[in-house]
């Protein structure tokens, strides 16, 4: 029988970890601004823009000793770079240690597959308001194909080990989870699909065009409505073709010429004000004066079902439940001690995979208990 938990494997563990957690770091920054992760292939400073040797470039020890700073060009290097290789190292001995040193080096390597995925998705998320849905997608493909193998991670609170059951449990999860969340998405539409302001002095407001075209994820890459300062991307508006948004107030400048008329109704790809309408591609420039502006918005993201249903593909249904519940309260106390007041945004990727985290890492006893409190209350 092999030693799982021998100084060689707990070496790979280690140092393997260290550099996926480097590559993660990668992947973060390129993502969201449309980048590719292959060109170019070695890591680049973003101030500067030189190429960054291999000998400068190692896990943890390059960030302490050029104390968080470019060789080149001392531009600071954010913190995140250091915590992402710490934090993926962290996880991946963790998870080697409760299930792969345990005898289990299939479900250890699932579940460290799922803890890099969260990594990504959640740093991604949490600087830029998006989830990466091919992420989620291929997490999920991964999920279902190990559980066929692997069937111990995705019935940790049933203890099934028969393959039939696994992929079963992960399909079911995958859909419960997507389901439910993907629900939650429409109720809160219907709810708080709409966002109004009103001013007491009318204020000034503008298209603007965007900031960074190649960072098209990201607030610098898209076209924004502007109003007293505060600028609203339009993918965080118009997510669905019948989005709107609603400006009040009078004269508007269209390509520098007034155009009459008492509100206007601005599309994702057309304004509409009176009986004519303009293409945004065609215009210029369109601003005016407002009273009151309606703007559509998402009461949760697109990505965020996509995650939840990965979740339960590793993980099972059950985990789906607690997961749910785990990251509502997470997010409320982060707002509280944020003082995220209502209305702002708030990414709940971090929280979901903070929950999935919590479930894989001993969670699912929790919920053991739970139901055998439940059945000990019935008898």
């Amino acid at each position: 029988m092999m030693a799982w938990d021998g100084v060689f494997w707990w070496s790979v563990v280690i140092l393997v970890g260290a550099c996926v957690g480097s590559f993660l770091n990668v992947v973060i920054y390129r993502v969201p601004r449309g980048l590719s992760v292959n060109q170019p292939k070695r890591s680049y400073c973003p101030g500067c823009e030189k190429p960054i040797p291999w000998f400068r470039n190692l896990p943890l020890v390059t960030w302490l000793w050029q104390r968080g700073k470019c060789a080149e060009c001392g531009m600071r290097i954010p913190f995140r770079y250091f915590l992402v290789e710490l934090l993926t190292v962290a996880l991946w001995a963790l998870a080697w240690k409760l299930v792969g040193a345990a005898g289990y080096p299939g479900e250890a390597f699932l579940l460290i597959v799922f803890l890099t995925l969260l990594i990504a998705i959640s740093f991604i998320d949490a600087e830029h308001y998006i989830i990466p849905v091919l992420m989620t997608w291929v997490g999920s493909a991964i999920a279902i194909a190990g559980a066929v193998f692997f069937p111990e991670l995705v019935t940790l609170a049933k203890g099934i080990r028969v393959w039939p059951q696994g992929w079963q449990e992960a399909l079911l999860g995958f859909a419960a989870g997507y389901a439910i969340l993907q629900l939650v998405v429409w109720g809160g539409k219907l709810a708080f699909g709409r966002q109004r302001f009103t001013y007491d002095k009318p204020v000034a407001w503008h298209l603007r065009e965007p900031l960074d075209e190649e960072a098209l994820e990201t607030p610098e890459g898209q076209l924004c409505f502007v109003v007293e300062g505060e600028p609203y991307t339009w993918g965080e508006m118009f997510y669905r073709p019948t989005d709107k948004l609603l400006v009040t107030g009078g004269d508007f400048l269209v390509d520098g010429k007034e155009v009459a008329g008492e509100s206007l109704v601005i599309r994702e790809d057309r304004v509409e004000i009176g009986s004519e309408t303009y293409l945004i591609e065609d215009l210029f420039s369109l601003s005016g004066m407002t009273t009151e502006v309606v703007r559509p918005r998402e009461a949760m993201g697109g990505g965020d079902p996509p995650l939840l249903a990965m979740i339960g593909a590793f993980l099972g249904w059950p985990a789906v439940l607690f997961t749910l519940f785990c990251s509502s309260l997470y997010a409320l106390v982060a707002a509280l001690l944020l003082r995220v007041g209502l209305g702002k945004p708030l990414p709940f990727g971090p929280f979901l995979a903070l929950a999935g985290l919590t479930w894989a890492f001993g969670g699912w006893q929790l919920w053991e208990w739970y139901l055998g409190l439940m059945s000990f209350g019935r008898s």
